[in-house]
């Protein structure tokens, strides 16, 4: 049976690597096994999609739910499956959504209403008259999926936010590591790649289990790939592959032995279809060992959908919260049984929100500015921060007739400040985030 370079290479147990930093000898995990009050992590939960978030966040007084109400049409939820949020009473969550409403309610949980990609302060009425610069393909999914993930619209940008975070902070919190700051749980993800750093990819069944689909030429393969591994050549496309898949067996073994050396969580997470519990449960895992792993500062990165609800919304809308809530939910409780719920943010981001006005499918369209949620002990909870919408169709909100909100927050800022806490001085905000300067505020307070 011939081989495939993409057998060959998923032979090393679903980790892609290449990283400027070193790598250190197995032998060092135990001079690393320190614990560090320093240790913070974010984790960046992607709804890709598009997830809707006027039945996420939904006004929930008199008026503003009849409004609601009347404008959404069959897809409105009714009032009174709605979950109120205690510290903000005209406002409640989906009905999929309790394990939110409790972290909402005991103050752990925020959410950021209408926030989106932007190049500058945008207005209705600027928008309208193309007065302004906005990004490009304002309603593809792959153009705002890639806005969200690099913060460089409207360019050729090749490297994500997060992975510029690791170019700049890698360096001074760590210098000792044996795995890349940035993990993705989902594969390749532009949000996690630097320009001199690279992240480490880990199954969400963790580093132990291959992708391997031809069988018995497995372990025939990954013995043939290990030894190819350590081959010199004077052609430097295969010594750069013969790095990036050395790399892999390093970051594998290095997770492998730490992991194998930690006990089991307590934490039950559960079964999903789609898998989100189990990546946040690796998640969780990886955050457990990082003592071992010689780091202090963590990046994640999770996916999770598909979110695009042209038809058939409240159902599929419903069936996705619902296995996203208790994922969420049993990510936060592994957090506190680890002692770092007030170091670890979680954060979601979705290409965009939906439109208000239900098409003819009992579905919705791509819309603009949505509402996120951010979750942990540092968080400054039981709020909503940024500006919720006018719900008006051709209001002052919407950049057409259909309900698609102008953001009045924008993605940079939500970004600067996660980056912040996360301990980027402000001075190399410019780097990772090079449109935060044309905005009048970096810190949008929801961070402690």
């Amino acid at each position: 049976m011939p081989t495939s370079r993409r057998s060959f290479l998923s032979a090393t147990a679903m980790l892609a690597a290449g990283n400027a930093m070193g790598f250190q000898p197995f032998g060092m995990l135990n001079a690393l096994a320190q614990t560090s009050s320093d240790y913070k992590a974010l984790v960046c939960v992607f709804l890709y999609g598009g997830n809707d978030g006027n039945n996420t966040l939904i006004p929930f007084d008199s008026a503003g739910y009849q409004k609601y109400s009347q404008l959404r049409g069959p897809l409105a939820l009714p009032q009174g499956s709605l979950l109120q949020l205690s510290s903000q009473p005209d406002f409640a969550l989906h009905p999929a959504l309790p394990q939110i409403q409790a972290l909402f309610n005991s103050g752990n949980a925020a959410f950021l209403a209408n926030v989106g990609t932007l190049l500058q302060p945008t207005t209705r009425a600027q928008y309208l008259a193309n007065a302004v610069t906005t990004p490009g393909n304002l309603f593809s999914h792959p153009d705002q999926q890639s806005e969200w993930h690099s913060q460089m619209s409207n360019s050729a940008g090749g490297s994500g936010w997060a992975g510029r975070l690791a170019d700049r902070m890698n360096p001074q919190f760590n210098p000792g590591a044996t795995v890349p700051m940035v993990t993705s749980l989902d594969g390749e993800a532009l949000f996690c790649t630097g320009v001199t750093t690279a992240p480490v990819m880990v199954s969400a069944t963790g580093p132990t289990s291959g992708t391997c689909r031809d069988y018995s030429y497995c372990s025939s393969r990954l013995q043939t790939a290990q030894q190819l591994s350590t081959l010199s050549t004077g052609v430097t496309l295969v010594q750069a592959d013969n790095e990036i898949t050395s790399n892999a067996y390093t970051y594998n073994n290095v997770l492998k032995e730490a992991l194998g050396a930690s006990s089991p969580l307590q934490t039950v997470f559960p079964p999903t279809a789609s898998g989100i519990g189990a990546q946040l449960q690796e998640v969780a895992n990886l955050i457990k060992v990082r003592a071992a792993l010689g780091v202090t500062r963590q990046i994640f990165f999770v996916g999770f959908g598909n979110f695009d609800t042209h038809g058939d919304q409240v159902s599929m809308q419903g069936k996705l919260l619902a296995e996203l809530s208790p994922s969420l939910g049993a990510f936060y409780e592994a957090l506190v049984e680890l002692n770092v719920a007030s170091q670890v943010t979680t954060f979601t981001c979705s290409d965009f929100a939906r439109t208000l006005q239900p098409n003819s499918a009992a579905g919705s369209d791509h819309a603009w500015g949505n509402h996120h949620l951010i979750f942990g002990g540092a968080v400054k909870g039981g709020k909503i921060y940024g500006a919720y919408p006018t719900l008006a169709l051709g209001g002052p909100d919407d950049a057409g007739s259909n309900g698609r909100w102008v953001p009045t927050t924008a993605t940079a800022q939500y970004a600067a400040t996660l980056a912040q806490w996360f301990g980027l001085s402000a001075s190399d905000l410019p780097f990772v985030l090079p449109y935060i300067e044309n905005f009048g505020s970096n810190n949008l307070g929801f961070l402690g």
